[in-house]
């Protein structure tokens, strides 16, 4: 079983974004059972007493308007034991990046990583929080996800 963790910073928009469009493409392979799939946060902003908010309303409904189900999902943060769980940490941009080497003790073993795009680059998902622009985080996110999951799957 391949474990893949997606990271952003508030675990509300791009990750949990990243996490279903992800087992969307997986059940729609027939894949959905060879993985694990979560997703967490480098911050605990939108984790009030220990609980954590779900998933932003404008993320969800860009995943809706894709035909993408959203199952249940709580905000949680990135923490130093994850590492021995899980084969990859994708985070989507560079400060996600640099908080989960962090967070995790940095990267022996060569798990942190972006998204990449069909030509090799790096893709930094802007936050949409910010922009307001889920339909350029959902476009980055699915494409990131589809190379990953060519790479995974060697297809």
């Amino acid at each position: 079983m391949i474990r893949v963790m997606f990271v952003c910073h508030g675990n509300i928009c791009r990750s949990p974004m990243a996490e279903m469009i992800f087992v969307h493409m997986l059940r729609q392979r027939g894949m959905e059972s060879q993985f694990h799939i979560a997703s967490s946060a480098t911050s605990t902003e939108e984790i009030i007493r220990g609980i954590g908010n779900p998933i932003y309303p404008p993320a969800k409904a860009e995943l809706q308007k894709h035909q993408i189900p959203c199952h249940p999902h709580r905000a949680t943060q990135l923490k130093k034991s994850d590492y021995s769980c899980y084969d990859l940490f994708i985070g989507m941009d560079d400060t996600n990046l640099h908080h989960m080497r962090r967070i995790l003790g940095h990267d022996p073993e060569g798990k942190i990583r972006s998204f990449m795009h069909t030509d090799g680059t790096p893709i930094r998902v802007a936050d949409p929080w910010y922009s307001g622009n889920f339909s350029a985080a959902f476009r980055d996110i699915y494409e990131g996800c589809s190379v990953l999951l060519d790479a995974l799957t060697n297809v």
